[in-house]
């Protein structure tokens, strides 16, 4: 069995990682460490969560010789500090993206994991998201013959850019890049369009980052310039074509005080993506069903390589390239002039 603690207790440890875990029987979640500054902000919740230890005390949680794991949920500058404490302490790590700042501080988290016999991971969850699954199982049946063309595209309308003037490669890209590299591999080369639209030099706010793949292009879409829907996928082959629809953007979403709840029921008919291919000369269109994210799988994969020794669903060396590019894009948004 795994015994959890997580360091921090936001919006991604209440909605994307408590309810997938809540009700298994291979986990059991024993402690939440929040700085003292911190407490403010989250008191209101952790009266919906009496069977958790929340503590402000991370020697406690890290002497526990219970806990096994311990999963990063911190913003961005402290996800190396906490991932190379929680190694020298002997303990697993999860790591919320971006793993790292650069690849070079990934390669030096990784090797401190393989020199003390640990596992340690990000959370790339969006590998599991619903629409993608989907994709993934297009591809999987044929149907589109040999892959030509992939366009993800994650896009906004905002007038002052990406959360006023911070970028939204580290933010947004981390994923939808991971999307490509989980999916195609490594590329045979990138071409990398990436610049700051409202905040010139500071932040990015616009990416075009093409991937190919011999001759297959992939792209990854993300600008706050978008005032029409893209498809969320659009996918072609030598044998026909898929989409999906839109992203659902939930940042308006109303604050709900309580115990997150998660629906594991299939999305909805007007959610599920369209498949046109040729058999025997006829052209053929289905709608293809989309199911639930299944972010669960994480941690399945986590239990799989620490009790068994599996290989762990997200590789080093796919950590490693999509920081790579990260870092590369994150350049070029720096020289981008108006």
């Amino acid at each position: 069995m795994l015994t959890v603690a997580y360091i921090g207790f936001g919006v991604s440890v209440r909605e994307y990682h408590l309810p997938y875990v809540e009700n298994r029987d291979d986990i059991r979640v024993k402690y939440v460490y929040r700085r003292e500054e911190d407490i403010p902000a989250f008191a209101e919740y952790e009266p919906f969560y009496p069977e958790i230890q929340f503590t402000t005390d991370l020697d406690t949680v890290l002497g526990d010789p219970k806990v096994n794991l311990v999963v990063v949920n911190t913003p961005d500058r402290f996800h190396v500090p906490y991932a190379k404490q929680i190694l020298n302490a002997g303990k697993h790590a999860l790591i919320e993206k971006p793993f790292a700042p650069t690849a070079k501080e990934a390669r030096e988290v990784f090797a401190l994991a393989k020199e003390k016999g640990l596992v340690c991971m990000p959370n790339q969850n969006r590998r599991f998201d619903a629409d993608f699954l989907a994709v993934k199982e297009v591809l999987a049946s044929g149907k589109l013959g040999t892959l030509v063309r992939l366009e993800s595209h994650y896009d906004y309308f905002k007038t002052n850019g990406w959360y006023d003037h911070l970028g939204t490669l580290y933010n947004l890209g981390v994923h939808t890049t991971d999307q490509i590299i989980s999916l195609l591999g490594i590329p045979d080369r990138m071409n990398l369009d990436v610049r700051s639209i409202h905040h010139p030099g500071i932040g990015d706010d616009y990416y075009d980052l093409e991937f190919f793949y011999g001759n297959c292009k992939a792209s990854v879409n993300t600008s706050m310039c978008v005032s029409i829907d893209y498809p969320r996928f659009t996918l072609h082959g030598t044998n026909g074509s898929f989409t999906l629809p839109p992203v659902i953007h939930n940042s308006g979403k109303k604050k709900v005080v309580g115990r997150h709840k998660v629906s594991f029921a299939p999305a909805p008919e007007e959610r599920w993506g369209t498949l046109v291919y040729w058999k025997d000369g006829e052209k053929i269109t289905e709608k293809v069903p989309v199911g639930c994210a299944h972010y669960e799988r994480i941690y399945d994969s986590l239990i799989g390589a620490i009790e068994r020794g599996e290989e762990k669903c997200i590789k080093d060396e796919e950590v490693v390239k999509v920081l790579e590019i990260l870092e590369e894009a994150t350049e070029a948004a720096k020289s981008w002039k108006k």
